[in-house]
């Protein structure tokens, strides 16, 4: 096996004390100190075992309403949009971001609700935040779409995004930074971003697993406000370590779905309870559920991540507000307390 090596983007400060980069043996980017590599004998015992919940996931035809969301597109008011899955429009301080930008079905990935806009609606788009390089994060035809509707946008990723987005959509600047990196947006942005862990892992083709890093953004207003999208991500100690260096979180949107089966998923993704758990390890304020009820990715009933959610909210178990939206629907997270 190859000698470990550590790397970040040489460019962009490390915010966190001692931090020595991102781990990487061989082409391959580690899970923190260690390699993760999911194995395709795992995928062909879950194809060969029957899902328990089969006829229960069979009559659960719950999708998420959705609402218009014009308005806001047209708008320059501040407000977060959840458009299905991990793609959120965030305006902050009049800056429009887009996160994981997956618009349209595609093989393997139908997606189960509408779009709360129409396609040729979404400009002004000032950021792109990739999380990671996964197809139901990062879909091909969605960058170029947007890419090619809003001709000023900066798009932000991990390391080795630039080289898969360039493949997509050849003239969009992508700053890449790794875990712990603050990205450098200027001297009149009106917020910071930086660049955090996620337990997870990368693959979109036969020979390039974990050869772009993953990870998850927060963005932090002067007045101390921040706003965490935690990507996708199984429980891990980096939520601890995100509160310690940053402190209470005001808004976390955070995935609740594709956890079933577990000896499949848990390396992957959180469950609603790990969520829930994650959110007050993060001393959260406000928590926005993502990853859940646009594509059909796992074993669970569609509606069972946001039903489980609700469960630990109403038993007390949330120290932080719910906002489950509608998709389309305007959260004014500015006016949260």
């Amino acid at each position: 096996m190859a000698s470990p090596r550590f790397v970040s983007n040489p460019s962009l400060p490390i915010i966190k004390p001692n931090y020595p980069g991102n781990k990487m043996i061989g082409n391959e980017y580690c899970n923190g100190e260690a390699l993760y590599e999911p194995s395709f004998k795992t995928v062909i015992r879950w194809q060969l075992n029957e899902n328990p919940q089969k006829q229960e996931k069979k009559a659960d035809t719950w999708a998420p309403d959705v609402v218009d969301c014009t308005a806001f597109l047209q708008s320059q008011e501040d407000g977060l949009v959840w458009l299905g899955h991990a793609s959120f429009l965030l305006r902050v301080s009049g800056k429009l971001l887009l996160t994981d930008p997956v618009l349209f079905s595609s093989l393997g990935l139908r997606r189960r609700h509408a779009l709360p806009c129409r396609l040729e609606d979404l400009t002004g788009i000032d950021y792109l935040l990739l999380s990671h390089g996964h197809r139901d994060h990062l879909d091909e035809k969605s960058v170029q779409l947007v890419a090619r509707q809003n001709p000023l946008l900066r798009a932000f990723g991990p390391l080795g995004m630039a080289g898969l987005v360039r493949g997509m959509a050849k003239l969009l600047p992508v700053q890449e930074a790794g875990w712990w990196q603050q990205f450098d947006l200027g001297a009149d942005a009106p917020f910071e971003l930086f660049y955090l862990p996620a337990s997870h892992w990368h693959r979109r083709g036969l020979f390039d697993l974990n050869t772009v890093l993953w990870g998850s953004f927060l963005l932090r207003l002067p007045d101390g406000r921040t706003i965490y999208f935690a990507g996708d991500t199984s429980m891990a100690d980096h939520f601890e370590q995100i509160e310690k260096q940053f402190g209470p979180l005001d808004v976390v949107l955070m995935p609740i779905g594709a956890y079933k089966p577990a000896f499949m998923m848990s390396q992957s993704h959180v469950n609603p309870h790990e969520a829930a758990k994650a959110v007050n390890i993060l001393r959260a304020g406000h928590i926005v559920p993502m990853h859940y009820g646009t594509f059909d990715l796992s074993d669970e009933p569609a509606s069972e991540p946001l039903r489980e959610l609700h469960l630990v909210a109403n038993g007390s178990m949330l120290r932080g507000e719910l906002h489950a939206p509608a998709v389309g629907e305007v959260l004014r997270w500015q006016e949260w307390e």
